[in-house]
């Protein structure tokens, strides 16, 4: 990454005009009220499928509403920097007017049939057709959006371009059949899903990297952002061709309550944009509607603010994106959310603007579904962690942890377990679930498995008994020795040396007959002695031959959360550095600052979407300090308030009296003398 992005924390604040709405813009009211709510960057359309400003570009359309007499652009852009207001100017290449098309038809998306491919053709009103540009197409390269780029910041004093919408639309042009068939050889398929899976991102990358040489030759000052999809594909590539990465959150309400988006959604995306090694903050946009369907109006207040606060818990940047400037928005009380967290923002900024994470686990993360319930689990248990990718998991990143979590699925390639191997071997820690490789004789030894596991059928009215005394996977279960089991179950045996904590207690009856007649209830196999646990000898690996992920996602019983909890805990020992009284849809987020530690808590309690906040009380929390450091006041960063504490050598204590929505605990130390 050839620069780190703006030099300050930014609250980012972007309007979403429609060009009809140009005629009400007062560029001082406007920068006013960008300053009152909080915002100090403003995003701005500048140009793309419409110029805001009086372009020589040919073929790029002039926003027809654009007042005669002055220079809105520049008058917005003095207007904010008159406040200390960052402007950056959004450009949108992936659409053109109708009128484009009918000059340079050959720029344009096709379906496979030739046709063009349009959007909002039926929309009422008196608006003109757009269409999908081709990503490959000289549009988006000499045509129009380099002279536009160039012109922009030739013209006018931008801080930052926001580069929106540069995915690859699915085109049949003649353009990409020519590129296709010279990358790949072969004919480009009518299907998408015969496409090379790296086409796609072969064409992003084809168009923005020289798009971000282009803007840092004409300006390095100017700082360049590019989306990156939230689940993290080609996040290192997409990072490596723009200053600052960002993606949408989006909270969707409109799908339905069937449908809604995870609860941790933000708080998953920042965790995934800090991956990115020495790169600034991510930065994460959300959306003020309950879907875009619905944009003017905005999501419910304590949904909203839930929402939002988990952009700046987990170290990230926050964007607002609001349908228009505040004069033409009519829920006022969307205003007031956004204004209250880009204020408790600003509070905490001098302290998060070099802090680090301090979570001792890392999930391996590939965007599975086993990935995201353990994500889930672990975020529900209060448990500090951060995300790797595919890409990124390897030694020297799995050493920056404690504790490496591998979902089910994850190929075990023989670099992967040497890496693995290695982290073990130097003290690391380490949980496996689901089934492994055959003849991965190094990582058997590794997990304390005598053999090829094998793979049995899909279970049901099955259990895992919790086996011996004192079994560290029962903490807070001992009044029970069965757990709910159901799916398949990699049958293994235990090496010499390592202990079976759970073992399976197979199916005792097909599920057309367990509420019929009582007295079939009884166990038919009470005891056996198949593994679904398996502690290895180092005392440092557990390999759990079942999905526990998967029977926390469908069920979410309260006893495969503790079985996860219990199962960490066991593995980390004494090494966990943050436990907080577990509560239900609450996330604890702890980070190490220049003098001491801060503590996010965001609460979102209660059914989603959230129609009222529901707050939570007496959260005791326990930290582990580095040694040789002092405690000389615990507070909230936002409030205040100074909080009781007491000091046990290197761990200190503290009860958190309430957290409504969003709570920072600042720990401050200092070094003994």
């Amino acid at each position: 990454m050839a620069n780190q992005g703006f030099e300050r924390p930014l609250r980012v604040v972007q309007t979403n005009l429609q060009i009809k709405d140009t005629t009400k813009i007062n560029p001082v009211e406007l920068a006013r009220q960008i300053d009152e709510l909080g915002g100090n960057a403003l995003v701005f359309n500048v140009g793309g499928i419409y110029a805001w400003y009086d372009t020589d570009v040919d073929h790029h359309t002039k926003n027809p509403y654009l007042p005669e007499d002055t220079n809105l652009l520049e008058e917005v852009i003095e207007e904010c920097h008159d406040r200390d207001i960052e402007f950056i100017g959004r450009v949108d290449f992936s659409k053109a007017n109708d009128d484009v098309y009918a000059h340079k038809p050959e720029w344009f998306a096709r379906t496979p049939d030739g046709d063009a491919k349009t959007i909002g053709a039926e929309r009422p009103g008196d608006w003109p057709i757009l269409r999908f540009t081709c990503l490959n197409s000289a549009y988006r390269k000499d045509g129009v959006a380099l002279p536009v780029i160039e012109e922009i910041i030739s013209s006018f004093d931008v801080d930052g371009i926001f580069y929106n919408a540069p995915h690859y639309i699915t085109c049949h042009c003649d353009t990409c059949k020519r590129k296709y068939e010279d990358h790949y050889g072969e004919p480009l398929p009518d299907e998408t899903v015969k496409f090379h899976e790296d086409w796609a991102e072969q064409c992003v990358r084809d168009n923005m990297e020289p798009r971000y040489r282009f803007i840092k030759d004409l300006d390095p000052d100017v700082e360049m952002v590019l989306y990156y999809d939230h689940n993290g594909d080609d996040l290192p590539e997409h990072a490596a061709m723009s200053d600052l990465v960002c993606t949408e959150s989006q909270n969707i309400l409109s799908l339905g309550h069937s449908d809604l988006p995870e609860r941790w959604k933000p708080a998953q995306t920042m965790k995934i944009g800090n991956t990115v090694e020495d790169g600034p903050d991510p930065i994460g946009i959300i959306h003020s509607s309950p879907g875009m369907d619905w944009r003017h109006t905005g999501l419910p207040p304590a949904e909203y603010e839930y929402w939002l606060s988990q952009i700046p818990a987990n170290k990230g940047t926050i964007w607002h994106s609001l349908t228009g400037i505040p004069d033409t928005i009519v829920d006022d009380r969307l205003l007031e959310v956004v204004r209250d967290v880009n204020h408790k923002t600003e509070q905490i900024d001098p302290l998060m603007e070099d802090a680090t994470s301090v979570a001792e686990t890392v999930l391996l993360w590939d965007d599975s579904e086993e990935a995201h319930a353990l994500f889930n689990g672990l975020i529900q248990q209060q448990f500090p962690f951060d995300l790797l990718l595919r890409e990124q998991a390897e030694l020297d990143r799995f050493r920056e942890y404690d504790l490496v979590v591998v979902p089910a699925d994850w190929e075990f390639d023989p670099q992967f377990v040497d890496d693995l191997c290695r982290f073990v071997d130097s003290g690391g820690r380490l949980l496996v679930e689901g089934g492994l490789p055959d003849d991965a004789d190094r990582l058997f030894e590794l997990l304390g498995v005598a053999d090829n596991p094998d793979l049995g059928e899909d279970l049901v009215a099955s259990y895992s008994r919790l086996e011996g005394t004192e079994n560290p996977l029962q903490r807070g279960m001992e009044d029970t020795d069965l757990l709910p089991h159901r799916g398949p179950v990699a049958y293994c045996d235990p090496a010499d040396g390592a202990e079976t904590l759970l073992t399976l207690v197979p199916q005792w009856s097909p599920l057309e007959a367990v509420g019929k007649p009582p007295e079939r209830a009884s166990l038919h196999v009470s005891h056996t002695d198949i593994p679904m646990a398996i502690a290895g000898s180092t005392g440092r690996t557990l390999y759990l031959p079942f999905r526990l992920s998967s029977l926390i996602s469908e069920y979410q019983i309260d006893d495969h959360y503790r079985l996860l909890e219990n199962a960490i805990d066991h593995l980390l020992g004494d090494r966990r550095t943050v436990q907080a009284t577990s509560k239900q849809g609450l996330q604890l987020t702890p980070f190490e600052t220049e003098n001491g530690y801060l503590l996010h808590l965001v609460n979102g309690t209660g059914d989603r979407p959230l129609k009222t906040t529901t707050p939570v009380s007496d959260i005791d929390v326990e930290l582990s300090l580095e040694e040789g450091l002092d405690v000389t006041g615990v507070r909230s960063a936002f409030s205040g308030e100074r909080l009781d504490f007491l000091q046990d050598d290197s761990q200190v204590s503290f009860t958190v009296p309430s957290v409504a929505v969003w709570e920072a605990i600042h720990v401050h130390c200092e070094s003994r003398s």
